[in-house]
């Protein structure tokens, strides 16, 4: 090699030295492959590499990057750069067809355990274990999640366990994510979120309370909530900007949409499983109390509800018939915002996660009584609006079992 030292040089002479320069001389169509480009040491705000490669990609046209990474904020910014966006297709694994995931799934895990049943001569395995209604389990479980399939199989291959109970053990609560997730995945999810927050104060409370706030809120709601309505409807947490702040460092953990009147979602339910599990969330800073958290949004709703329920809130003929109202929809999307109907319909779910005692209870109580004097009927006509009426009986059985709770306290 004519300069063996090219490895100490600045990313920009590397560049010229061992990918430019080569392929410019001898013209040959190649691919380059980066895996895990999260995986770099970089602190920059846009990707060094990225940088890098934006700087020289016009000059060696018949050369190709394939480049795989969690969508942290220094990659998402690098694949912003000017230079680089007109050569640029981006492919989101969430949007693959979900049977071709699964089905490469599937496939990994029949090979893996074919290795651990030929490399484990001190078990006995049934002939054709574990079989496809096993393979069907865990490829459900893994929901899409390529970590979780193959933090499953480390599970299940340990050499101080029999695998067959081990995988017994992970298959027979399909809704339990704690056995995989204190073998691998918790550990990504811990490097995530130290590597999103390594430059910030351990001592600014305020910003983390912010994060738990809004991060709690979209582990916790009952049914998915844009950035737009989760700022509409959290009390102190801000404008949607400020939403999309405390969640730009979250994009390997939860699909949040460039648009934000569209939902958030949780890419897999191993995330909130371990980020409101004391014993695998084992930072505060980062710890989401779903009793905390359950109050701060039922309290939320009952604030949206006080301040946005009013009589004929559609603006109706008083003699209207609901089902003879033909722009109901229209009316519905005008004058009930995403807020308030998901406050109407899920107040209740998220009362009966609060304790019956401890700090707050009285303010939840005095909030309730409040909503009973003044916003009952006007509840019960949105209900009706939006044709989901029988939300209501199942509510008022949560508030009479909360009730009774608290009187048992």
């Amino acid at each position: 090699m004519a300069n063996p030292d090219v490895g100490r040089e600045t990313l920009c002479s590397q560049m010229e030295k061992l990918i430019v320069g080569p392929f410019r001389a001898t013209q040959i169509p190649t691919l380059v492959v980066i895996d895990a480009l999260d995986e770099c040491r970089d602190m920059e705000p846009a990707s060094a590499l990225l940088s890098v490669i934006s700087r020289y990609v016009d000059k060696i046209p018949l050369v190709k990057f394939f480049i795989t990474g969690r969508p942290e904020p220094r990659i998402r910014s690098g694949f912003r750069l000017e230079s680089l966006r007109p050569h640029t297709d981006v492919l989101r694994l969430h949007e693959v067809e979900p049977s071709s995931v699964d089905s490469d799934i599937k496939l990994f895990l029949k090979a893996q355990f074919v290795e651990i049943a030929k490399n484990r001569s001190d078990c006995n395995f049934a002939e054709e274990w574990p079989g496809p209604h096993s393979i069907d389990i865990l490829c459900k479980k893994a929901a899409g999640f390529f970590i979780y399939a193959s933090t499953g199989v480390k599970f299940v291959a340990s050499r101080y366990h029999q695998p067959d109970k081990r995988l017994t053990l992970i298959i027979s609560l399909p809704q339990d994510t704690s056995h995989e997730g204190k073998l691998g995945i918790d550990n990504l999810y811990t490097k995530v979120l130290e590597q999103a927050f390594h430059d910030v104060d351990s001592h600014d409370h305020e910003l983390y309370s912010h994060f738990k706030s809004v991060v709690g809120a979209v582990l916790l709601v009952f049914h998915p909530l844009s950035i737009n309505t989760l700022s509409d409807f959290l009390r102190d947490c801000g404008t949607p900007s400020e939403i999309s702040t405390s969640l730009r460092t979250l994009h390997s953990l939860l699909l949040i949409p460039d648009n934000t009147e569209d939902p958030v979602h949780i890419f897999h339910k191993s995330f909130p499983d371990f980020l409101t599990d004391p014993e695998r969330c084992t930072n505060p800073q980062f710890f989401v109390d779903p009793s905390v958290h359950h109050k701060e949004i039922l309290l939320s709703c009952l604030n949206v509800m006080e301040h946005r329920l009013k009589r004929n809130i559609c603006n109706l003929d008083y003699h209207a018939v609901i089902s003879e109202i033909k722009d109901l929809p229209k009316q519905r999307a005008t004058y009930i915002e995403d807020a308030l109907e998901y406050a109407c319909c899920f107040w209740t779910n998220h009362l009966t996660k609060v304790p019956g005692s401890g700090h707050g209870v009285e303010e939840v109580y005095e909030a309730i009584d409040k909503f009973f004097k003044t916003g009952f009927l006007c509840w019960i006509e949105v209900l009706i609006l939006i044709e989901n009426l029988d939300i209501s009986v199942y509510a008022l059985n949560d508030i009479e079992q909360w009730y009774t709770l608290v009187s048992n306290v």
